[in-house]
């Protein structure tokens, strides 16, 4: 998804795609054509690709604003990451990266420049298709947008685990009616994210598929009690790619480089780690605050945004037949201990 967001990103230049539809419309070009074709054939040609044009700019219009729920579920997830906590550098940039603002310029966009100059009434436009978002809309939109991750988040959870989905409910209904619900939600919150991420991939399985898709990624595994255990890190890694292959359909860009994870699942597992982190001060909250309950608010909807995206590019469609299976964990000598 972040991928494609940067694409449209890099790709939506208002003022230059703004030029060549005035160049195309200018009367210097449609002369030179209707010269070439002749008049009947040349309108033919425009209305053939005006209709066709409205079509393809419909569909672009329904991506788009299908695209704001996850739009917005990464926003939320994002706030969880510092840069610091981001390498290499260039990588800490994608968090400047407003993916809500993107879409919302994008719709303006083809609302303003695009379906209002095309016969939009020959497609199966919708008055809400058309209907452009206003200024003062766009807060609205986002907390009804917003409204959507969290069904769509728990619908996620219960189809992954569907024990589970009653935690991330109890936690909403305990920061609505109980005195100490700040340390009821978190947690219900931590249980649900150790639960829902061990019980798709167990110990044994993120062992597995860390040794054989980042052996030399820091962070992964650590020595407890002389077992080799694999860090939340890994956990969360493991998750979001499903235990899939981390090498298999990838291509090196400006922001990544081939080695290590990918960026997008690099950043959403440090969401779900540091998601976790801040329950867990949380869940010694006993001051009952407004401020309390604020900073739970907002890490529920970063878990919320996290885990919609999560699931929905990884752990549900994750196959654990695949990974190769370690026997057990094993112990481990004071020299690999001091290694780790």
């Amino acid at each position: 998804m972040l991928d494609t967001l940067t694409t449209i990103s890099d790709d939506f230049e208002e003022e230059k795609t703004k030029a060549w539809l005035e160049q195309f419309n200018g009367p210097s070009y449609q002369k030179f054509v209707k010269k070439i074709l002749g008049a009947a054939q040349y309108r033919l040609l425009i209305k053939a690709f005006k209709e066709d044009a409205a079509v393809m700019a419909l569909a672009l219009r329904r991506v788009t604003r299908a695209l704001m729920p996850f739009s917005i579920a990464w926003h939320d997830a994002k706030t969880l990451v510092s840069q610091n906590q981001i390498k290499p550098a260039n990588r800490a940039q994608l968090l400047d990266f407003n993916t809500v603002d993107l879409m919302v310029s994008l719709d303006k966009f083809l609302g303003e420049k695009v379906l209002s100059v095309l016969p939009m009434s020959l497609t199966r436009a919708t008055e809400a298709d058309l209907a452009s978002w206003s200024k003062d809309e766009v807060d609205g939109l986002v907390t009804n947008f917003r409204a959507l991750v969290t069904e769509a988040s728990t619908k996620k959870v219960e189809r992954a685990n569907s024990s589970l989905v009653r935690k991330i409910r109890g936690a909403r209904d305990a920061l609505r009616y109980s005195e100490d619900g700040v340390s009821q939600a978190a947690n219900s919150l931590i249980e649900l994210l150790d639960r829902i991420m061990r019980e798709a991939f167990p110990p044994n399985v993120v062992l597995a598929w860390t040794a054989e898709n980042l052996p030399d990624e820091p962070e992964m595994t650590h020595i407890k009690q002389g077992v080799r255990q694999p860090t939340k890190r890994a956990e969360a890694l493991c998750f979001v790619y499903g235990a899939s292959s981390v090498h298999e359909g990838r291509m090196e860009n400006e922001y990544d480089d081939g080695t290590g994870p990918g960026v997008f699942q690099d950043l959403l597992a440090r969401v779900l780690v540091s998601a976790r982190n801040k329950l867990q001060k949380l869940k010694h909250a006993d001051g009952g605050t407004e401020e309390e309950r604020e900073q739970l608010s907002s890490v529920l909807a970063a878990l919320e945004g996290g885990l919609m995206l999560g699931l929905s590019f990884g752990g549900v469609s994750a196959d654990t037949s695949s990974v190769p299976q370690l026997p057990g964990a094993r112990n481990e000598t004071a020299t690999e201990s001091s290694r780790v």
